[in-house]
């Protein structure tokens, strides 16, 4: 596994019009890469999807400056940047996916339909069909990311409303509660039918459970099978002082990537993932010391990566490209974290998990770096202060790969210079 202390260094980056003429974007990434601007200043831009013909749609966090929540963005003139950019939609969320003629996109509560013409132009953009509602919104947690399998099944996140499942939610020494009765309704993916209207939850499936906050996810069309990147717990120092330091805490737990198949229980609230001993460990909220070791009921990780980076999106990439290592593999983009003192704040980057035989090796290696920029030279001490925090992730026809910035609203777009 890569070790934190090996992380790529931060290249800066500004946003302004000279960025286009900079140098891949202002981002550092490996050998024979490049990247651009494509897009800037459209809104908090959480996942975005693209249509076989490169017409790239956004999903925005909340209404940008013109009062839209999904943005349309085409490079007209094939020039590498979006010259026709345009929006609809009054609702805030996470969720977006074209699959075939229609584009799929989520609030926080519910999962919408558009209908797309030949030009890849929304039909009706005010009157969309919707496919499920009434989805859990207690505001912790409550974005919906979605994704799709190759039959039509729709596999939304649905984030648990609590950070342990504890008796008072977030108050130091608080017991766990057992059975966690979240997990009836959240902390966890559901599958629906994606060609089924007005649907609610008795009539979806609870496909994986044991998952605290899953926002990157993605169906691997090689091997047929979901996976998904977990946001871990968080505050094992202040809640047991006593069990843990705060230097402990900043590595603690990893976040976590799994392959998951109908019926798999990750472990959330019972047991989290300790990547210095490499193993599960018991939470002390139901009687963990720290190195208790957790039931072998519960799924293992495919990857384990370090402690609150906040996975964003997940993207396997079949595109022909990227050299041949990548073919198959899975990248994933990191937020950043906010909670890692006294150690200095780590992710703002896209990472690459190589696959062989349709299964992750259990290494990766930082793709493109740089998003965050500097602060006075040094690595950022506050993610508001990030220049870019990379969230969603999207392949184009041509087999480069677009990350969304739900900061400032900015899109790159990298390829590989053959």
């Amino acid at each position: 596994m890569k070790k934190l202390t090996q992380l790529v260094s931060v290249a800066f980056l500004a946003f302004s019009l000279p960025v286009l003429a900079q140098e891949n974007a202002g981002l550092k990434l490996p050998e024979g890469f490049k990247a651009n601007l494509f897009a800037n200043n459209i809104g908090a831009a959480r996942h975005i999807a693209i249509t076989k013909s490169g017409v790239v749609f956004a999903k925005l966090n909340n209404s940008n400056k013109d009062g839209n929540s999904i943005v349309r963005l085409e490079d007209a003139n094939n020039d590498g940047v979006a010259d026709k950019i345009n929006g609809w939609a009054k609702y805030g969320g996470t969720g977006i996916f074209v699959k075939g003629n229609n584009l799929y996109a989520s609030s926080n509560e519910a999962i919408f339909k558009y209908e797309l013409n030949s030009k890849d132009e929304v039909v009706n953009p005010l009157a969309p069909v919707t496919i499920v509602s009434g989805l859990i919104d207690r505001r912790q947690h409550n974005s919906k990311s979605i994704t799709f399998d190759m039959a039509n099944n729709i596999y939304v996140n649905i984030g648990a409303y609590s950070n342990a499942c504890q008796e008072k939610d977030r108050m130091p020494g608080s017991q766990g509660m057992m059975p966690c009765p979240i997990l009836d309704s959240a902390g966890g993916i559901w599958k629906f039918d994606g060609s089924k209207e007005n649907q609610t939850y008795k009539d979806g499936k609870r496909y994986g459970t044991g998952l605290r906050n899953v926002i990157g996810l993605d169906w691997n069309t090689t091997t047929n099978q979901l996976y998904v990147a977990q946001h871990g717990r968080d505050q094992l120092n202040s809640f047991y002082p006593n069990l843990y330091s705060d230097a402990q805490n900043a590595e603690l737990p990893a976040e976590t990537f799994y392959e998951i198949k109908e019926g798999d229980n990750a472990g959330w609230p019972y047991i989290y993932y300790d990547p210095i001993q490499h193993r599960k460990i018991v939470s002390p909220e139901y009687g963990g010391d720290s190195k208790k070791e957790g039931s072998s009921e519960y799924k293992e990780p495919a990857v384990a990566f370090p402690a609150h980076m906040a996975p964003m999106a997940v993207l396997f990439y079949t595109g022909n490209q990227f050299p041949a290592k990548y073919k198959n593999g899975a990248f994933i983009s990191f937020h950043g974290s906010w909670n890692r003192a006294p150690l200095p704040q780590e992710g703002f980057f896209v990472a690459f998990v190589p696959f062989k035989d349709g299964k992750a090796t259990g290494e990766w290696e930082i793709f493109a770096n740089g998003f965050a920029g500097t602060e006075n030279g040094a690595k950022i001490a506050n993610p508001s202060k990030a220049k870019a925090r990379p969230c969603g992730l999207a392949q184009g026809p041509d087999g480069s790969i677009y990350v969304s910035d739900d900061t400032k609203g900015a899109i790159f777009k990298i390829s590989y210079n053959k």
